[in-house]
């Protein structure tokens, strides 16, 4: 049994050869072959129509959830994801902007052609370790260019998500787009927002969290994708474009979060985090994550003249080491109020969050019943001990006497 996803891959394109069949690896796994990566997932092509390639691996084996656009699923062992198998086919006309309205079954070169970019439209013998181009996928990958097969408007209008996707390969392979291919997104920019906007939160989820999202962030609004997607940024002056993009470069991290309070930090609006969030549907945990950050960065701007107890409830929060990548971005290492916050994370534990010397457990125990007071008894004695001015559990219980005497009375 194969042990890794390329032997599985490998294996799926011996046994259909074996039955008499065409078969070769497809698409991106060919790409990312050729670029020396590790590619994610392997995709085979092949002249067996969905019928033999269930006949031949079996029905328990297979999965005919895309057999209507000729793509039949190969189940490998649990650990190994399942290879899909497509048949070499051209398609009809894209009536959802997605999905033809059916598919011919063809040659390879006609399969080629119906693809996106050159450098996904090549396809590999993985037995003879021969590349099958009919698209000069290979010279593009060698020179770092990211060019629509054929007419790019034709595979735009096919599926919109295509223009994203240009400037996602372009960001994360350090490539160009060719002119005509610009052209083209330019052209029909206004029109990607037809793409669900699941589809387009991805592409830009991989597009934000990787270490060029400045160029592509850049690319966006170069191939005018920009005003549809995030209206906000693109009208932004100069000045703050340019901003916009210093902190953008300047981030190190991989994090979708810390990458869009990066992104809006120069609008000043963390509820922007939120709506660009929902726009895209990020996760409920990034929008909040975000909007944290943002709202969170002017403490660190000023944390050298914050009152301790203030300024460590905010080291002490789950998200302190990722608010402190985003000022590095933003404010820079060597701002004052970075540097004191990077100080007092130095500290020891015991010194940066002690154990509360009071508890709302102590405070039931005391006598106090549960109320609007609570939270706020517990605040000014925990700032207290922060502050050292008291440094026992009987100093926090007389502390805490005194406060409700001075409260109830008045």
């Amino acid at each position: 049994m194969p042990t890794s996803q390329r032997e599985f891959a490998e294996t799926v394109v011996r046994q259909l050869r074996d039955a008499g069949h065409q078969s070769l690896w497809a698409g991106g796994c060919v790409r990312d072959e050729l670029l020396g990566r590790t590619p994610n997932d392997y995709d085979v092509a092949t002249s067996a129509r969905p019928d033999q390639v269930r006949e031949l691996f079996g029905h328990k084996r297979t999965l005919a959830i895309g057999a209507a656009f000729g793509v039949i699923s190969v189940l490998g062992s649990k650990k190994l994801a399942p290879i899909e198998v497509a048949t070499f086919r051209s398609d009809g006309a894209y009536i959802d902007g997605r999905h033809p309205e059916g598919v011919t079954y063809t040659t390879p070169e006609e399969d080629a052609k119906r693809r996106d970019f050159t450098i996904n439209g090549m396809f590999y013998d993985p037995l003879k370790e021969k590349v099958v181009d009919f698209v000069e996928g290979q010279r593009d990958l060698e020179q770092g260019i990211i060019r629509a097969i054929g007419d790019p408007v034709a595979r735009f209008s096919e599926d919109k998500l295509r223009m994203l996707r240009a400037v996602r390969f372009a960001t994360t392979f350090g490539f160009q787009i060719d002119e005509p291919t610009q052209q083209a997104i330019r052209a029909m920019a206004s029109e990607v927002n037809v793409v669900s906007a699941e589809r387009i939160g991805a592409e830009l989820r991989r597009l934000l969290v990787h270490a060029s999202r400045k160029f592509g962030v850049k690319l966006l609004r170069q191939t005018e994708l920009l005003e549809p997607l995030i209206p906000e940024l693109s009208h932004q002056d100069p000045s703050s474009w340019n901003r916009t993009l210093q902190n953008l470069e300047q981030l190190e991290a991989n994090s979708l979060a810390v990458s869009l309070a990066a992104l809006l930090a120069q609008c000043q609006q963390p509820e922007l985090v939120g709506k660009l969030g929902r726009r895209f549907r990020f996760t409920n945990k990034e929008i909040e994550h975000g909007t944290w950050l943002l709202r969170s960065l002017p403490s660190v701007r000023e944390a050298a003249k914050l009152p301790w107890p203030q300024l460590q409830r905010l080291l002490v929060h789950d998200g302190a080491t990722d608010l402190i990548t985003l000022a590095d971005a933003i404010l820079g290492r060597d701002h004052q109020g970075v540097k004191e916050c990077r100080r007092r994370l130095a500290q020891s534990v015991e010194k940066l969050n002690p154990q509360p010397l009071l508890t709302g457990e102590n405070l039931i125990a005391l006598g106090v019943k549960p109320g609007p007071n609570f939270a706020l008894i517990l605040q000014h004695i925990r700032d207290e001990q922060l502050l050292g001015r008291i440094n026992n559990r009987q100093e926090a219980e007389r502390l805490a006497a005194e406060w409700l005497q001075e409260h109830s009375s008045s």
